[in-house]
């Protein structure tokens, strides 16, 4: 069963509501994009604390990336067959529940002594998260008129680029102050207030009839073999699967690169930067994807290599660094709205199938991230972890550019 056919569960008629609003209900779509903030922070904080969370924890700077890796792991292991499981739950009732499920983990993160317990609450997180992401964009869907869906999904999937430009730097700023135990608190605070929202301005939806979940079930192994059929999908996954991987080596080590810089002082603003670049990235992709596909995701990866060599090459110079986070950003920030739509071009009448394998690679993705980095953090010490994003970004490009027929072609819909 794919993700998507989970989001679309409910109604007779395939998911589309009988009475639907006029116009984009803000305030309940902004509390999905709350959610969104919050799982994505939560995923990614630990990327600004690692020092002060090993210290603290016991181990080493690499186990406590791991924290990022069994997270991810929660997701890829759990997320489609407990959507399954869940797909005839009502709406709300399972929002409420992945929400809860965040409070909890980050509260036992925050109050933890002990490594082990601290990743078991991790994993718990990624269980979470894989339940909202099954959850998010079809609820969106669901609350909005037909013509407007693509827009209400845009603004609950808001979530995800200011978590990284603004959530990350902040909890990094947080945890240098006041202990990164306060971060994961103030995570659990805004968690509960976010309940209440949802209690107030979320509708609910039915979950999944019998009937449906029966069919879904059975199509779904079909659907992916289907899926990867499809000239373009292939190629496409496999630039996900590198691209990520690259990218989750430097960040989730980010803290740890820095320190041994002498920039440790300064993560919380070169993750500001970051942010900001990928900001910026999210708006020219959104701009230029139908006519610019293929060239976006060409200057992305080239921009991803060079700012990996700039930081293994001068990374004695503070103001490189600057610059080398800014091209980071710039070709990181909108490379999830490209391969989600390359994904789903290719993907064809299989785009859901082909959707949900690409989430569950971008998981993968950053579990083997955060166990890579960490053996070569280890092995090769600090210079290893941007000379490796250098490394992952050629196949990338090779890929990119050999799949120009089908996969990613220069305008969307054609060659």
């Amino acid at each position: 069963m794919s993700l998507t056919e989970l989001n679309r569960a409910g109604h007779p008629d395939g998911g589309a509501d009988a009475a639907r609003p006029r116009k984009l209900p803000l305030a309940a779509l902004l509390a999905l994009a709350t959610t969104v903030f919050i799982t994505s922070l939560t995923e990614t904080l630990p990327a600004g604390l690692l020092p002060a969370m090993s210290a603290d924890l016991g181990v080493g700077e690499s186990a406590a990336g791991q924290t990022v890796t069994v997270y991810a792991l929660g997701t890829v292991l759990t997320a489609i067959p407990l959507s399954a499981a869940t797909a005839r739950w009502r709406r709300r009732k399972l929002l409420l529940t992945t929400v809860l499920g965040f409070a909890l983990a980050n509260t036992v993160t925050a109050l933890s002594p002990y490594y082990p317990l601290t990743m078991v609450a991790r994993f718990a997180a990624g269980v979470a998260a894989g339940l909202a992401w099954a959850l998010l964009a079809g609820y969106a869907r669901r609350m909005a008129p037909a013509h407007l869906e693509g827009r209400a999904i845009a603004v609950a999937m808001a979530g995800i680029p200011v978590a990284l430009s603004l959530g990350v730097p902040a909890g990094t700023f947080v945890g240098k102050v006041v202990g990164w135990q306060v971060a994961f608190l103030v995570m659990t605070g805004l968690t509960v207030v976010l309940v209440g929202w949802i209690m107030a301005a979320v509708p609910d939806h039915p979950g999944q009839t019998a009937e449906k979940g029966a069919k879904g079930a059975k199509g779904g192994s079909s659907s992916m073999r289907a899926a990867l059929k499809a000239p373009g999908v292939p190629p496409v996954l496999l630039v996900t699967l590198v691209f990520v991987l690259a990218h989750t080596i430097l960040y989730t080590y980010i803290a740890t690169f820095l320190d041994g810089l002498g920039m440790g002082g300064r993560t919380d603003v070169v993750l500001l930067v970051f942010g900001g670049a990928s900001l910026l990235s999210i708006w020219v992709v959104g701009v230029l994807i139908n006519r610019r596909l293929r060239a976006l995701m060409v200057v992305g990866s080239l921009l991803v290599a060079v700012a990996g060599a700039l930081l293994a090459l001068l990374s004695g110079a503070p103001g490189l660094v600057y610059v080398a986070v800014v091209l980071w950003g710039l070709g990181w920030g909108g490379a999830p709205t490209l391969l989600q739509t390359a994904a789903g071009d290719a993907g064809g009448e299989q785009a859901d199938a082909a959707q949900a394998m690409l989430v569950t690679l971008w998981n993968v993705a950053m579990a083997g991230g955060g166990v890579a980095g960490g053996v070569l953090l280890d092995a090769l010490g600090t210079m290893a972890l941007p000379w490796s994003a250098v490394g992952l970004m050629v196949p990338v490009v090779v890929v990119v550019l050999g799949a120009r027929t089908h996969g990613f072609p220069a305008r969307r819909g054609g060659s």
